[in-house]
């Protein structure tokens, strides 16, 4: 799948290409499924603040089976599992990948499972155990708590040993917010958001987890106790929020940045040491990906047209 030109996502597009060889310290994955991320809309419509070259082909997560290694590859071999960040280049049959940048499918994913697991976990697991720290017993917050990063981070705060509220638009996104264990929810667009999640923790939340900003971000800030943190995700409903910083002062409330992509470039030791961690709790059962919703590879584009429109719950990958 190519996008053409930046703009109207139906620039994206079906092409042939020629099979990939792998260059050294490359391989080449046989794309059993791709991630399908908020983000991809974004950059493919050219409002994301990085814009490509086009043409170019979109996605950034993959999990597949090596068809191919390149000279000097020696960690991997043809038919094995394995799953990766691409950067670009998701959107395909075959991707070229860098050793350096795989890891294996655990056991206990499948590949559309793994497709979809790095991106939403490592944003989860990098808000609440490394820009933050969640205590056994706090109140979690969770708002877009039916999307992808919501979910994971329902998991992530459940796994620390958190009470979550889930937050979202929907029943049916708040169902899947309660088979993940939330013990708490709001449907925040027919409930007032923060008299509901004040009468529902007694008080407060202790931890905010917004990757949806927008007008959920200040009601969401005022239903956050003293010495609250305040974790900022992303901005899913499209407007960035302005909040009163005299809601952060007179609480010693603390707002934190969360940008994993980021750091994942500037540390990518730490980065890979992340991983490792969340690879190991998945496969001794206390981390539990969703299983996504698959759609054809050639269906791109709608699928990110549904996903910046917020109709999608839980996960979506592409199946060539």
């Amino acid at each position: 799948m190519v996008c053409k030109e930046l703009g109207p996502l139906d620039n994206v597009v079906v092409e042939e290409r020629a099979t990939p060889v792998p260059g050294p310290g490359q391989v080449v994955v046989d794309v059993r499924a791709a991630g399908v991320n908020y983000v991809d809309g974004l950059i493919c419509q050219g409002r994301y603040q990085m814009k490509p070259a086009v043409p170019f082909v979109p996605g950034g997560e993959i999990a597949g089976v090596v068809s191919a290694v390149g000279d000097g590859v020696t960690r991997v071999g043809v038919g094995d599992r394995v799953m990766a960040m691409t950067g670009f280049g998701a959107f395909a049959e075959q991707v070229t990948v860098a050793v350096s940048a795989l890891d294996s499918v655990p056991d206990a994913l499948g590949f559309s499972q793994a497709a979809a697991f790095i991106q939403s976990y490592c944003t989860a697991w990098f808000a609440l155990a490394r820009r933050i720290t969640v205590s056994e017993g706090e109140w979690v917050l969770v708002l877009g708590a039916g999307g992808g990063i919501g979910l994971a981070a329902v998991d992530v705060a459940l796994e620390l040993g958190a009470r979550v509220v889930a937050a979202a638009s929907s029943a049916e996104k708040l169902e899947a917010a309660r088979r993940m264990g939330a013990h708490a929810t709001v449907e925040y667009e027919s409930e007032d958001l923060k008299s509901r999640v004040r009468e529902l923790t007694d008080g407060g939340v202790d931890v905010v987890v917004d990757p949806v900003g927008g007008g959920h971000s200040e009601p969401a800030l005022r239903a956050t106790k003293s010495f609250g943190r305040f974790c900022v995700i992303g901005f899913a409903s499209g407007p960035i929020a302005s909040v009163p910083l005299n809601q952060v002062l007179l609480n010693n409330r603390t707002v934190v940045g969360v940008d994993w992509g980021a750091w994942a470039m500037g540390d990518p030791d730490g980065h890979r040491a992340m991983v490792d961690e969340l690879i190991e709790m998945v496969q001794s059962g206390r981390l539990h990906p969703v299983e996504p919703a698959e759609r054809p590879l050639d269906q791109a584009a709608e699928v990110m047209g549904a996903l910046l429109d917020r109709t999608v719950t839980g996960k979506v990958v592409l199946v060539p």
